[in-house]
């Protein structure tokens, strides 16, 4: 696998395979930032062939058509593919490949394919983000041997990463709104292409991302984030419920999580919602920490960042997120319909993860590849015991306008064993996610779990 060359210094990259090095960025490093480096810490400049252009600030006005509350309109509808990766010519763009990728091309030789369209770097966030992500830089550091950040609020904490784990808080920390309710479901389609809709309500508090939030008061409070998730269908595992309070420093606190059992009519308390425990109703299609393609401790694994490559990722799917998509026309046998997915070719950071040896987990070895825009996990590789590809898992993003952030609109978790995969966020005949949501901690509650379930 390749690597292209940063504009961040040969040095940091390579020095960032040590956690030992938890130095805080200079200022003057740090003064790239808004020059030649995004407020994100991606590179600005176009690549050497313009394959991927520079990035000039992302998508910062909603298309004319575009009302709050709408399925997000495709700005660029009228774009063709450029061209057409195939089992048949994936060899020629294997520089441009993950393993996974590579291996969903010998899975699925007949079906599978990557339309790849023009470059279009649309990743923004509002300004203050921007302003506390380049404060960030050069005050956030690492605690409790990696599975804490302290001295860091609302942006990302480590826009020039000096190691994987930093690389990875990023991701977890990244800039979403600061709250959201959304509705949807996820389906596990069989080899046949049967499947089950699961439906879910959610609602989540974004704490770590108030615009009115301070260090100090996240640190004192350690909690991120606040995700509350009911299931609403089918009738079976109707009013099934999940409450999770995620934290900064997971050594000074772990993860507190609750479920309430209609059957039992209880909430209780669940502390093997983490790591690789399955997925809520998913057929033991993915982890929890598959979540968002990796969510709570780090502490299992090892981490390197690799450095950095260009990787053709799904990127701006506004077709596969449109209103009134059926999701017989999305779930097809193997893998989502290829016809409304759109790839394009950006640079990803490349993040190693390898279990220590004194911990367990069904996976030895991801690899995580992630958009240097937006921080978001874009392709993650899983590997079994053995070493060999196990889960290949991709995320289809779009830019909410109203935020604006880039999120993903739909995840998919590829089971290579069981040739089947799940697809979580099928939202296309369900009401638009509301990012204007008021919520209050007190909704996220155990208390208020119990009460929500037995409505």
């Amino acid at each position: 696998m390749k690597f292209c060359k940063s504009i961040i210094t040969t040095a940091i990259v390579l020095s960032a395979c040590s956690l030992n090095i938890q130095a805080k960025v200079s200022e003057q490093d740090a003064k790239q930032l808004g020059t030649s480096l995004t407020p994100l810490g991606a590179e600005k400049a176009a690549n050497k062939d313009g394959s991927i252009p520079a990035w000039t600030g992302g998508i910062t006005q909603a298309p004319a058509a575009y009302s709050v509350g709408d399925h997000h309109p495709d700005p660029f509808a009228q774009d063709k593919p450029q061209f057409v990766i195939t089992a048949a010519n994936y060899q020629e763009y294997s520089e441009f490949l993950s393993p996974g990728q590579i291996a969903l091309f010998k899975a699925y030789p007949d079906t599978f394919k990557m339309p790849v369209y023009q470059t279009r770097r649309t990743a923004s966030l509002p300004q203050f983000v921007y302003d506390a992500t380049i404060k960030n830089a050069t005050t956030a550091q690492l605690v409790s041997d990696g599975e804490g950040v302290e001295n860091a609020i609302i942006g990302v904490p480590f826009p020039i990463p000096q190691n994987g784990l930093e690389a990875i808080w990023n991701h977890v920390l990244r800039y979403r709104g600061e709250g959201v309710a959304r509705w949807g479901g996820q389906a596990g389609p069989t080899a046949s292409g049967d499947y089950t809709m699961i439906g879910f309500d959610e609602q989540v508090m974004f704490l770590y991302s108030q615009q009115d939030m301070t260090s100090a008061k996240i640190a004192e409070d350690n909690i991120i984030s606040m995700f509350k998730q009911e299931v609403t269908s089918p009738a079976r595992l109707k009013g099934t419920a999940l409450l999770v309070h995620e934290t900064l420093d997971q050594v000074k606190q772990p993860r507190q999580a609750w479920t309430y059992n209609t059957g039992q009519r209880r909430v209780r308390k669940a502390p093997n919602i983490a790591f690789d425990a399955p997925g809520t109703a998913s057929d033991g299609l993915r982890t929890t920490d598959d979540f968002d393609m990796f969510n709570g401790s780090p502490g299992r694994y090892n981490w390197t960042l690799v450095g950095k490559k260009e990787l053709y990722i799904p990127y701006n799917s506004y077709a596969l997120h449109a209103k009134g998509v059926s999701y017989d026309d999305i779930l097809k046998p193997g893998h989502i319909n290829p016809q409304l997915t759109r790839y394009e070719k950006h640079r990803v950071w490349v993040v190693e993860a390898n279990l220590k040896d004194n911990m367990r987990h069904i996976y030895q070895k991801r690899v995580f590849f992630i958009d240097e825009d937006s921080w978001q996990i874009a392709v993650a590789d899983a590997y079994d015991a053995r070493n060999e590809l196990y889960r290949v898992n991709m995320t289809y993003a779009v830019n909410y306008y109203e935020v604006p952030a880039t999120w993903t609109t739909l995840d998919v978790y590829h089971d290579l064993n069981s040739r089947r995969y799940l697809a979580l966020g099928l939202d296309n005949n369900e009401k638009m996610y509301d990012f204007a949501v008021k919520l209050d901690k007190g909704d996220f509650t155990p208390q208020a779990l119990r009460r929500q379930g037995l409505r």
